[in-house]
Formats: C-alpha cells, structure tokens, sequence
C-alpha cells in the first residue's frame, strides 16, 4: 500500500474536509505495516471500503425562536460501518459541526467501539445548531424538529444515537420524546437517556471515568500510580466533570479548568464543591470558565490553553486539535509524565509525533474517551433486557472494558525498545477487528 498514493485519491474526492483527511492519514500510518501482511485486505480493497460512510443524510432544520423567527440550521448523520453491530455514535449540537468533523468522529468511532468489546458499528451525526444563549423553548423546538428528519433512519438494530457536544440529558429527553411520538414505541434508540425512562448509572460521568481508569492503567504499566500526581484538564462539561471527579477520587490533584474564554489555574486542586459547580456552569449555556476564579480565588487567564502549566498529567477533554505542537512542547519541557486524550483526537498530528519522539506516555482518543461508549452499549443492554444494572455493576463492567482495550493497546504498539505506542496500539487493534468482520461478511460490508 502506498499511502501518499491513496491520501492523495481520498484528498481529490473529499477536498477541504481537512478533519476527516487528518483522521483517516493517522490510521493509515499506524496500520501499514500491518495491513501489508495481509494481501487479502488489498485484493478486496478493504481501505477503499473501510475509509468511506455507508451512507451519509443532510437535512434542513427549520424551528422558531422565541421572538416568533424562524431559524434554520442544517442536520447530518454519518451512518459510517455496521460490520461488527447497529452503528452507534453521538448527536453533536455546534455552531462548529460540519461534514468534516462528523466524518472524522465517525471513521474514529468505528475502530473506538471496536477496540470496547461491545457489538457496536459507528456513527456520528448532530448539527450547527447552538445550545449556548438559547432558551429551553428553542432548544425543545430544536430537538423535535431534527428528530422529524431522523427517526426513519435510526433504531435499536439500525443506529444508536447518544450525546456529545451540546447534547446533554435534557436534549436526549427531547429528541426521545418526539421519536416515541411518531415511532410509537418506546425502545432503547437513544442512549445517556434519564434514569426513569431506560438510562444507565454511570453514564454522565462514564467519559471521564473511563479515561482515568485508562491512564491509571498506562501509568501502572510504568511502575508509576496516579495518586498525588497534578493533573491539568481542559473543558468544564459532562466529559471534564467525570474526569476531575474520578481523578480526585483516585487521589490525584486537578488544577485546570477551561473554556472558550481562556483556563483556571487552581493550585489547591478541585473539592468536591468545585467540582459539582462545573455542572451549575454547564447549565447556563453561556460557555465561559471565568465565573469559576471569581466563585473560588482560582487564576484566569483569558485566551490561554491550561498546557502551559507544569503538571504530571494532561487531559484534553473539551474539542479536536486543542493542544497543539507548542503546548507540546510545553509540556514535554515540564517533564509531564502522561497526556490522555479524554477529548475526540484532541491532540493535533504534530503534537502526537512530539509526544511519541520524546517517548511520553500518550493515549488516543479512541482508546482512552471509549468509556463513554462502552456505558452507552452496556445502556444498550439494559433496555435490550428490559432491566437497570446498579452503579456498581456498570463501573465494574466498566473498569473491566477500558482494561481489555489497554490490553490490547500494549498488545499491538509495543516497540522495539519497550515503549508503548498506544497511538498504534489502538488503530491496529480496532483495524483488525472491523476488516475481519468486513471480510467475513463479503465486498457488501
């Protein structure tokens, strides 16, 4: 396989779609030298096969505002492979969602949900629709609007949509409600769902509960535990506030917060009150950090990244490509020990090539984030059986399937001189799981 040759075909085909081109090359390097030993993968074109959706639906979302205007976004779900189970992924709400972006996190989440255990295809889907500054009216109205272009292409068998972005329990509750209506039935389509009406324990905080029981892992395979270490964290969402619940619990200090507006720095670490105000912040829909430093004496910097700060542990945890090859290089100086993209491919190319030469213990996202995910199958489950786990059960189930995928990781991406690269670990793992099943199944899968 020549990959320029083919990066260069994938790049004419889908010009300007600069995430997903980028999503597609990371794989492509960390599984040549696998895919090269196996010729039956070339001659049934597998990667011409693997790297395109299965389908792919646009529509228009018109809905009223409060002041009585109509508004109009645009609606997408990426339907990308189903060869191992019912496509599964999560409903991004951003004035950033484009084509580009889903088609990443599609393509990302095939091989993520692969690497889980759990019998799930990928998907991504959502809009460029904003829940920051709307009211619960426009949001409702929102909701209800794009489920009536996507319930005749969704289901419990067929895709699985769930959160990400600007899609929280109260979206869910909405965008089930109106499936419901005119599915009639009242199955398991949607999972982070409500505890009353068919979710799952642990689910909110499972993200970044997942991606701390995967650090701790990367760490203890060093000879090294987590407790003690200084961790910073980007975001303050769902995604940060399981991170920096978990890592507190486990006896590691959080030190950063951040948003759009710029990061805290808070030297005594996050309590348990700091913590729970991350969700009071979430539910203003204004999406700033500053309020933070004024409730709790912490430092803001505006316009800044938290990866300046000397800590142990880096967790991006809010969007793609927010830490860069300078933060990097930041880091690198700092000694940090670990970086774990709770984040979807939260670090950029340049920055990942950084961490693997200076030998830095680094985690994908697909590896890391799967914790979120795996709830999302395990939720699955529970509606498939008409029964509610309790939260023991889930964080066991849990902690038993990001230790399986960090298995599997070590597995495949050690190297030469002992180093693990988790970055190929993980690509090799998922690859190999998905292109066996897409081969069994013939050239239709």
């Amino acid at each position: 396989m020549d990959i320029n040759q083919f990066m260069s075909k994938l790049e004419a085909r889908h010009p300007g779609e600069t995430e997903y081109l980028q999503a597609v090359k990371e794989v492509l390097y960390s599984v040549a030298d696998t895919y090269n030993q196996h010729p039956e993968f070339e001659k049934n074109s597998l990667l011409e096969r693997m790297v395109e959706p299965d389908r792919i639906f646009t529509f228009k979302v018109p809905w009223v505002d409060d002041a009585g205007k109509i508004q109009v976004n645009i609606g997408y779900r990426v339907q990308f492979n189903n060869a191992i189970g019912p496509y599964k992924g999560g409903l991004r709400f951003h004035a950033s969602v484009n084509l580009s972006i889903l088609k990443f996190l599609g393509f990302e989440q095939t091989f993520k949900n692969a690497l889980t255990t759990l019998p799930m295809g990928g998907a991504k889907g959502g809009s460029d629709f904003s829940p920051r500054g709307k009211s619960d009216g426009e949001i409702q109205r929102f909701c209800h609007n794009f489920m009536l272009e996507l319930w005749r292409n969704i289901g419990p068998e067929t895709d699985v949509p769930a959160g990400d972005i600007g899609v929280g329990a109260r979206e869910i509750g909405y965008l089930f409600a109106m499936y419901k209506k005119l599915a009639r039935e009242n199955t398991g389509v949607l999972t982070g769902k409500g505890l009353e009406y068919g979710g799952s324990l642990v689910r909110p905080e499972a993200t970044g509960y997942g991606g701390l029981y995967f650090v701790r892992q990367m760490l203890a395979n060093q000879g090294l535990g987590i407790e003690g270490k200084t961790i910073a964290i980007s975001g303050f969402g769902n995604v940060a506030w399981g991170a920096a619940s978990k890592a507190t619990e486990l006896g590691a200090r959080v030190v950063t917060l951040s948003g759009p507006d710029g990061y805290v720095y808070d030297k005594d670490g996050l309590t348990p009150e700091k913590i729970d105000y991350m969700l009071e912040l979430r539910a203003t829909n204004n999406d700033v950090i500053e309020p933070f430093a004024a409730k709790f004496g912490a430092v803001f910097y505006p316009g800044k990244r938290p990866w300046e700060q000397k800590v142990d542990i880096a967790l991006p945890c809010a969007t793609q490509n927010e830490l860069n090859l300078e933060d990097a290089r930041h880091l690198i100086a700092n000694k940090v020990l670990c970086v774990g993209e709770i984040s979807n491919m939260g670090c950029t190319p340049e920055a990942i090539e950084a961490f693997i030469k200076a030998r830095v213990l680094y985690g994908p996202g697909k590896a890391v984030n799967a914790g979120g995910v795996a709830t999302s199958g395990l939720e699955m489950t529970q509606n498939a059986m008409h029964l509610s786990w309790p939260a023991e059960e889930v964080d066991s189930r849990l902690r038993q399937i990001m230790s399986s995928i960090h298995d599997q990781c070590v597995r495949f991406g050690r190297e030469e001189d002992g180093y693990i690269n988790y970055m190929k670990g993980a690509n090799v793992a998922g690859f190999m799981k998905v292109a066996k099943a897409m081969l069994d199944q013939g050239y239709l899968a």
